[in-house]
């Protein structure tokens, strides 16, 4: 069964082309997004609309402490101090090919975090998922097209990600002790059938993966087992990430994005772009702070 998305509240009305990496600061309790092609970081307190512009691409981002945030870009991965707009480089991320940019990406339970990187132009296969934890870089999955639905279970026994070409999201079993991929990874959701395309994804106390699902309209919940419960639609085709976010980490956030839409799709679709709001019958997980040297 999927929801009305009349019901859709307009949690932030600024349109952005895509629309991303969405991530509630558990201590500011502030919800920040990428606009990706736009080169700028959205966040809003109350009725202040935010924005931080940047002369490249970000796209990812976790919390490193109540005034600092790890960004990721199509160069690298940053410390960044809200208050003052400054970045100290962390790592390089494939800094040397122009022709990649980061794409999705989260903290993980043990302090560490994995981001995805993919072509500029959506070649198949350029891209990877990398995991940077405790000053380390290491590639962890390569030959990934859009590498999207990053995120981590409450137990840390697992990691989901996704290739969304492929329509196919994976699980990967994890050391508990250090957080590093343990085994091969193996497939959680084939949606080639169904043709839905995965986007960014998010894990609730019950254990269910909520995926938002590019052109569907819709955020998907399935059980840790795979099975489809219900969905939850948005006046937007093109959702992209959603998030759990206020006190009580029981409100679904979704970003959207008018990217490749013809003049035609976007005058039907006025709010494209648009990040959402819906209360849910779920408590999400607080993100994890991301630690760095």
């Amino acid at each position: 069964m999927t929801e009305s998305p009349d019901t859709a509240d307009v949690f932030d009305p600024r349109i952005c082309e895509l629309g991303e990496g969405l991530l509630w600061h558990p201590d500011r309790r502030q919800l920040f997004w990428f606009d990706i092609l736009g080169q700028r970081l959205l966040s809003r307190q109350d009725d202040e609309e935010l924005v931080w512009d940047f002369d490249e691409m970000h796209s990812a981002a976790g919390w490193i402490d109540h005034d600092r945030l790890l960004l990721a870009s199509e160069t690298g991965l940053w410390d960044f101090t809200l208050a003052t707009g400054e970045r100290r480089l962390l790592a390089p991320l494939e800094a040397d090919r122009r022709d990649i940019r980061s794409n999705d990406g989260r903290a993980d339970p043990w302090g560490g975090f994995w981001i995805g990187t993919m072509s500029k132009t959506g070649e198949r296969g350029q891209g990877a998922i990398w995991r940077y934890h405790a000053g380390e870089l290491r590639k962890l999955h390569e030959a990934i097209s859009i590498p999207n639905a990053i995120c981590f279970d409450e137990d840390r026994a697992r990691a989901y990600f996704a290739d969304t070409p492929t329509s196919t999201v994976w699980k990967q079993t994890l050391d508990p002790v250090t957080g590093w991929p343990t085994g091969e990874k193996q497939v959680f959701l084939d949606l080639r059938d169904e043709k839905l395309h995965p986007d960014g994804a998010v894990i609730d106390t019950a254990g269910r993966f909520w995926n938002a699902q590019w052109g569907s309209g819709r955020v998907a919940c399935y059980d840790p087992d795979g099975h489809l419960l219900f969905s939850e639609g948005f006046p937007a085709s093109r959702v992209t990430c959603p998030a759990f976010s206020g006190p009580d980490l029981s409100q679904l956030v979704v970003t959207s994005a008018w990217e490749g839409l013809s003049e035609t799709a976007r005058a039907a679709e006025p709010l494209a772009g648009a990040t959402f709001s819906r209360r849910v019958r779920a408590i999400g997980i607080a993100p994890p702070r991301a630690r760095v040297p």
